[in-house]
């Protein structure tokens, strides 16, 4: 019988989930065995999964999953070193060059595991089955815009945390724009998921939207009109021969930007289009002030969609549950394109 085994997230601020009771109960009935892991974080609540029919084990015991089990996540798993020797469904970030992401191929290698990448799971028609895009690019549209209300009022953004709704972020947001003129957004990738989120929060908070994709971006740039909006959001993933959207040298050009949005999050790869800034940011300190005067900010988090952790897991799992049917048949599909990218990357360590 297929094992799928839920496990808790260990991450901080991470309280998101990609499967719901509801989910899990067709997967039971498909036959599918189902075990979910307590949580102390989890925005989903135990009782429905109980109720679902679903195994109830203890928080962070996958380690100990039976050998068959296939361990279900989304961020990743704590970075101590051990071999991996299950199969892992999870975002494992690891095909890009991040180092990070080489130290856990390594860890499935030495383990004999298989990593099936969530950002990897395809369709035959090369487009992804499952994504928080949209929640991401609404999320960090509004930490961008908090980071640039904290610049108007002479400070840097402080901490973010959860809303219980998408109403109740733009109920905050309003508190903190209240008085200020609007800034002008420009958003690359605006056709997308992501952009598409960005572009709806900006909308909703009445800033006006400069909407740039693939026709707008094809010369390779420069692209200086980039600096000439107050915030640049990022919402394309970094990969080979993506263009450079803002230079090193925009700390020190003339310029109106002030407020960067890198809702793809993917500062440490070779591709990324964002040379003024090398790392992450996180809830605590969402803003990361790379130029002082005038300022410039960057945010970074990657894992924006659990902002709002209630919302963005019930869109996102019932993206994802049709190809979660069809784990009985993991060779194929899905699932065995996804092992065939695993493959090569496993291939060149």
């Amino acid at each position: 019988m297929t094992h799928l085994w839920v496990r808790a997230e260990q991450r901080p601020n991470e309280e998101r989930v990609g499967l719901t009771p509801e989910g899990a109960a067709a997967l039971v009935k498909a036959g599918i065995k189902v075990s979910v892991e307590l949580s102390s974080v989890r925005a989903i609540p135990i009782d429905g999964y109980r109720d679902a029919g679903c195994e109830i084990v203890a928080e962070n015991l996958w380690p100990h999953a039976p050998a068959d089990a296939i361990i279900f996540g989304l961020k990743e798993l704590p970075e101590d070193g051990t071999p991996l020797t299950h199969r892992h469904i999870m975002f494992g970030h690891a095909y890009k060059g991040q180092p990070a992401g080489r130290d856990l191929l390594k860890r499935f290698k030495a383990g004999g595991g298989t990593l099936y990448d969530l950002e990897y799971l395809v369709g035959e028609d090369g487009r992804r089955v499952a994504a928080f895009g949209y929640w991401a690019g609404y999320a960090g549209a509004a930490v961008s815009l908090k980071c640039w209300a904290a610049q108007q009022r002479g400070g840097i953004a402080g901490p973010v945390r959860k809303v219980p709704s998408k109403a109740a972020l733009l109920d905050q947001l309003a508190v903190e724009l209240d008085g200020l003129s609007r800034p002008r957004a420009i958003i690359i990738g605006a056709l997308g998921r992501v952009g598409t989120g960005a572009a709806d929060l900006c909308t909703a908070m009445g800033v006006a939207v400069t909407r740039w994709d693939m026709a707008e971006t094809a010369s390779g740039g420069p692209f200086p009109e980039v600096l000439q909006h107050e915030i640049f959001l990022n919402c394309i993933l970094a990969r080979p021969g993506c263009p450079v959207f803002v230079p090193a040298s925009a700390k020190t050009d003339p310029r109106k930007l002030t407020v960067i949005g890198d809702i793809a999050c993917d500062p440490t790869s070779d591709f990324s289009p964002i040379k003024v800034y090398d790392r992450a940011t996180d809830w605590d300190a969402p803003a990361l002030r790379v130029h002082d005067t005038p300022p410039l900010d960057v945010t970074a988090i990657d894992n924006l969609p659990s902002l709002m952790p209630v919302e963005s897991s019930q869109d996102y799992a019932a993206q994802l549950l049709p190809s979660l049917l069809t784990l009985t048949a993991l060779t194929e599909g899905v699932w065995g394109r996804a092992k065939a990218e695993f493959a090569r990357h496993i291939a060149t360590l």
